[in-house]
């Protein structure tokens, strides 16, 4: 049930839940390729495993990943899936208020809230944006102290708190009306009728899942078209040096890695229950993955040190693999 305290404007959508000891689940675990993803599929993994859930069986989707020109997808958990698995709704929060006053008012009610937030005043990315630079990012709001200028949230690989500054500059609060400042985007998620299902029938739902995404997935080799791309614009990559290097390798290799790691880990979760069907496609895309991560530090490294790269081999492989993948996921 939600904490309901109207005098002091605090509320928890989950209560008892302890940043400071609050256990990631293992698609966060330090010795995976890609610790964190992005930041929208990495809240719902920590959200559906805070609710009691296995966000392993949402994973469906990664599958169906593409090259989409200048960035591979920015893979994301479809709603029509997350409320077919567990029976969570999501639907955009008309932000017509101060985002604050919303957050008390459906944190009370036990719903969460999705919004875009500004990683400066996010104390977990501390050492990247974290009082560093202004970049956007999605958190979960679960419990929120007004008087106390505490905020619970959950974002990247985890669940964290902040407070004070940070906890006035993300609300904005007493901060003049500025008719430049456009809403925040954000959503609520209301797990009134979330279903703790059995395993098999879980698995048997994601299944019928994975058939409608592999569906989507690229008719050619996107990681060609992705080589050629990358051939073309690493010597602009190189010129401007390391920040904007950080800003490509996140929308392409990060999200390439990421997606295929947590693939390969979704296939073997539905392979754990016999027949094993999915071998072939998770090893294959968990080599993508790696090879990805390696790719990403060279290349580093060349930017850095302003040279040139040969990376044929590593596209090579990875387009070999994604063949393989593509097979296996015709079982």
């Amino acid at each position: 049930m939600a904490v309901r305290d109207s005098t002091s404007q605090r509320a928890a959508a989950m209560p008892g839940l302890d940043p400071a000891h609050y256990q990631r689940h293992s698609l966060h675990s330090p010795d995976l390729n890609w610790v964190e993803k992005n930041c929208y599929v990495d809240i719902w993994i920590e959200l559906i495993h805070a609710l009691g859930l296995e966000p392993l069986a949402m994973l469906a989707f990664t599958v169906a990943i593409d090259f989409e020109g200048d960035q591979w997808t920015f893979f994301k958990p479809p709603h029509e899936d997350l409320k077919a698995l567990y029976g969570i709704d999501v639907q955009e929060l008309y932000v017509w208020r101060p985002l604050i006053e919303h957050a008390v008012e459906h944190l009370r009610a036990g719903k969460l809230i999705s919004t875009e937030a500004d990683a400066y005043w996010l104390p977990d990315t501390a050492g990247t944006d974290y009082r560093a630079q202004h970049t956007k990012s999605t958190i979960v709001l679960n419990e929120i102290d007004v008087a106390a200028r505490r905020l619970h949230y959950f974002h990247n690989a985890g669940y964290f708190s902040l407070e004070g500054e940070d906890f006035i500059e993300l609300f904005r609060v007493d901060a003049a009306p500025d008719p430049a400042f456009m809403p925040l985007f954000a959503e609520l998620v209301r797990r009134d009728r979330a279903v703790p299902r059995a395993a098999l029938e879980l698995r048997s739902i994601s299944l019928g899942l994975l058939r409608k995404h592999a569906q989507w997935r690229a008719a050619d080799n996107p990681v060609q078209r992705f080589r050629v791309r990358f051939e073309r614009d690493l010597p602009a990559i190189a010129e401007q040096g390391m920040g904007h290097y950080h800003a490509w390798v996140f929308g392409t290799l990060r999200q390439l890695g990421a997606a295929c790691e947590l693939s390969a880990a979704y296939l073997r979760w539905i392979d754990a229950v016999p027949p094993v069907r999915f071998e072939q496609a998770a090893a294959a895309l968990a080599e993508i993955s790696t090879i990805a991560k390696s790719l990403l530090l060279k290349i580093a490294r060349a930017v850095n040190a302003k040279r040139a790269l040969d990376a044929a081999a590593s596209f090579d492989a990875m387009a070999r693999a994604w063949e393989r993948a593509t097979l296996g996921l015709e079982n």
